[in-house]
């Protein structure tokens, strides 16, 4: 068996995606983007499948070519160890900008720093400043 990707389903955001999270976290790039030519699935130009790093972690993305009845969840979120407090609260303060708060930035009994985000594209985020 080969590795596990996350693979995050858009619509029709999928690159502006890809590029807003490898702006904000180092060791990040985007590594390959195949599009939808005329006559496929999708809209023409749109993503047919990319993939792109954070930190080094690989994911795969796709803007779908069906509209579907669901988005992404809580549910399922991506959790960030932060090195540094500025990390923290630079991090926080983007990936809240056009989305929403679960759990405010704060000290909590598990946490030195702890927040639990949305961003604008509907992305779950837990961000964590050990103790």
């Amino acid at each position: 068996m080969g590795k596990i990707t996350p693979f995050l389903m858009f619509e029709g955001n999928a690159e502006e995606a890809m590029n807003y999270y490898t702006s904000l976290f180092e060791q990040s790039e985007i590594t390959s983007i195949s599009r939808y030519g005329a006559n496929e699935a999708g809209k023409e130009g749109s993503v047919m499948k990319a993939t792109f790093t954070i930190k080094g972690q690989e994911f795969m993305c796709t803007d779908s070519a069906i509209t579907h009845e669901f988005t992404f969840t809580p549910s399922i979120s991506l959790y960030i160890t932060c090195d540094t407090e500025e990390e923290i609260d630079r991090l926080y303060e983007n990936l809240t900008q056009g989305g929403g708060v679960l759990m405010p930035l704060g000290d909590y009994s598990f946490s030195k720093k702890f927040g639990w985000i949305v961003d604008k594209f509907g992305v779950s985020w837990q961000l964590n400043l050990p103790s």
